[in-house]
């Protein structure tokens, strides 16, 4: 059960001070019996005010308000957790929900609602044409059917790493045969979903002392799985990325329909266009 320790350091630049709008910042990682938040600060320089809140899903979010102009802006979050989360978890899955197909309760349908429903066109249906070749037989395994799409997804794509904003569809990253961490995780909540399952897209950090994982960074890296949710065990953590099944080295940070919902840091400034002239994004994941 190690004590994981998370720095997470944005910085901008700018050609002159400019006036800062409300920055909307998802840092605070999320609290289970599997991740206890032992402490959390953030730091921002020039001085802000935090506003703190909620969202629909219950990710803590932060507003921060700037009083004066500012020629640069850090933002430095710092946490604590303790990871207990076992590396070969078993999950209680509900009579009902060991084989696939299977119905959801009339209250977890309504609760689940759009995290069931596709987020993307599939008229062609390659989506559906390729996960049906991971469903031998119908009934089948549920976890195990699951466990394939996770594996088959980095078996049959390559890892890329991709600075740009934005996430590919799903179709594009099957058209391409390469993505990154976000790619991949779309891929698979999508395909949980046109199998009529729940899922939401997860942003947080990888924990990596080994330095052997895929998407990590020499220090850590900030990371995008997914969470498909089956009666009895409730949400079960995959990692397409690391065709992995479990969380013992992930920190949640935020979890969302759709991953545009989930990034760290938003905002916006008033001043040139051509203002910004630098930002860096540092991250630390250490025992």
């Amino acid at each position: 059960m190690p004590i994981v320790t998370v720095t997470h350091r944005t910085t901008y630049a700018y050609r002159q001070p400019v006036m800062l709008g409300p920055h909307r910042l998802m840092l605070r990682p999320r609290e289970s019996p599997e991740h206890r938040l032992i402490l959390h600060d953030i730091d921002i320089l020039p001085r802000a005010d935090l506003a703190w809140s909620q969202d629909v899903a219950g990710n803590s979010i932060a507003i921060a308000t700037f009083p004066i102009p500012t020629d640069s802006l850090m933002i430095e979050s710092r946490a604590k957790i303790d990871l207990s989360a076992p590396a070969w978890p078993v999950f209680p899955i509900a009579a009902t929900a060991i084989e696939y197909p299977f119905l959801y309760s009339d209250d977890e349908w309504t609760d689940l609602g759009a995290l069931t429903r596709p987020q993307f066109e599939d008229n062609e249906r390659l989506l559906a044409t390729w996960i049906e070749g991971f469903v031998l037989h119908r009934p089948t395994d549920t976890l195990s059917l699951l466990k394939d799409i996770n594996t088959g997804i980095a078996a049959q794509m390559s890892y890329e790493i991709r600075e740009s904003e934005g996430t590919q569809s799903p179709l594009q990253t099957l058209r391409r045969g390469q993505g990154s961490c976000r790619d991949f995780a779309v891929l698979l909540a999508e395909s949980a979903r046109a199998l009529g399952l729940g899922a939401r897209l997860v942003s947080g950090y990888l924990f990596d002392p080994g330095r052997v994982l895929i998407g990590s960074g020499d220090c850590g890296s900030t990371h995008a799985w997914v969470e498909i949710y089956i009666p009895g065990a409730g949400w079960i953590t995959f990692d397409p990325t690391n065709q992995s099944v479990g969380s013992s080295n992930l920190v949640p940070v935020a979890v969302a329909r759709d991953i545009r919902q989930a990034v760290p840091i938003s905002g916006s400034f008033s001043g040139s266009p051509d203002a910004l002239v630098d930002m860096t994004v540092e991250v630390n994941v250490a025992a």
